[in-house]
């Protein structure tokens, strides 16, 4: 099968985000980086050229320039999708600019770095009929797609409770201020947006929460904390949650919990059992039940579902981790571009604009002396 053409924005030499999306996106054979415009720092960009062995006159000194180039070249020749893995503020003026010129893209999360933002990539994407995908990568593992299948299933009856936390400790001192590129932009709101550590991996616990439990938050209580004296955006998050249909949720996320690395674990309980997964141990999907012993299912090993199996690339035992849940999105997404009928699931635009709605309520109910804001402002609850 002919490989898709990637152009990418962002992702630099020295780019931690930048180098995983190039390895998941090569995984499966599906894609061929083909053009870039990496860095607005002229040697960082022609040396990020060269060390991917790309043409010179494909990589640009800007996103601009890159499309406009690639638009004068044959069909057959240009790219396909565009790949943004910059900072946040950077997201929605990319995506448009590639949406309106006829790419499809797939962008680094949070979607953009307001609501606002999020609503005007979606009807780009809607008026240019083009595939929008989020990095929301952690909903790639294959035990992530096992856990929501059973509970799209009803093997857990009814749900009641939705436990989300992702611990890391990596800010728990000033680093930030300290020379740390990923820390310093991430603490910046001209460029990570309104949320820190809210924006950065609150987004990732809420989506996940979501898309396994298959219900919708319609409120949030929540306290925003910045432990980090003069850093200038929250890097703790604690929120309480209120689906539709009665569950009740609780969301923990923080960057100060010294000694984590990145301890993302999803609990959810309904009337029957419950379930427990952890990204530090991805392969494991614990299973606990009222009325039997619990069960453990494995990465590639029996018991799983068929529609899972197909996530899974090595036999049980052999780890699957971070790299093979991101490229189970980049070949979901080669699928729905190509249309060949698989109908495999990525996050997108309905993601993107659910995450940025939270990030949005969290905030303002932190703010406020209300006990309830509505995620979903205008509706009823």
């Amino acid at each position: 099968m002919t490989r898709l053409r990637l152009g990418m924005a962002g992702g630099g030499e020295g780019a931690f985000i930048g180098a995983v999306h190039r390895m998941a996106a090569a995984l499966d054979g599906d894609w061929d980086l083909v053009a870039g415009a990496f860095s607005t720092d002229g040697g960082r960009n022609t040396r990020t050229g060269e060390q991917l062995e790309l043409d010179a006159q494909r990589v640009y000194p800007s996103l601009e320039a890159l499309i406009a180039h690639e638009r004068t070249l044959p069909v057959d020749e240009r790219i396909e999708v565009l790949a943004i893995v910059t900072p946040n503020h950077l997201h929605a003026p990319m995506a448009i600019a590639a949406l309106n010129a006829g790419f499809h893209v797939f962008c680094e999360k949070p979607m953009a770095m307001s609501v606002v933002e999020a609503e005007a990539i979606a009807a780009a994407a809607k008026a240019s009929g083009r595939h929008f995908a989020l990095a929301f990568t952690y909903s790639g593992y294959p035990m992530i797609e096992e856990a929501r299948a059973r509970i799209e299933r009803g093997d857990l009856g009814a749900i009641r409770l939705v436990q989300v936390e992702y611990l890391q400790g990596w800010l728990s001192q000033s680093i930030d201020t300290d020379g740390n590129k990923q820390a310093e932009w991430r603490t910046d709101p001209a460029r990570a947006g309104l949320g820190g550590c809210l924006g950065d991996i609150g987004t990732h616990a809420f989506q996940l929460a979501e898309h396994v439990s298959g219900l919708s938050v319609q409120s949030v209580s929540a306290d925003l904390t910045t432990h980090v004296k003069g850093r200038r955006l929250d890097d703790d998050v604690s929120a309480l949650l209120r689906f539709g249909g009665g569950a009740r949720g609780v969301l923990k996320a923080s960057q100060v919990a010294a000694g984590e690395e990145n301890g993302l674990r999803l609990r959810i309980h309904g009337e029957r059992g419950g379930l427990d997964w952890s990204q530090m141990e991805p392969n494991t999907l614990t299973l606990r039940w009222l009325d039997r012993p619990a069960e453990i299912v494995r990465t590639g090993g029996p018991g799983m579902l068929d529609a899972t199996a197909t996530l899974v690339r090595t036999p049980a035992g052999h780890p699957e981790g971070y790299i093979e849940a991101f490229a189970n999105l980049y070949r979901a997404f080669a699928s729905a571009i190509r249309g060949d009928g698989t109908d495999r699931w990525f996050p997108g635009v309905t993601d993107g604009l659910r995450t940025m709605r939270f990030i949005e309520a969290v905030i303002a109910n932190a703010a406020s002396d209300q006990k309830w804001t509505s995620v979903n402002p205008g509706e009823n609850e």
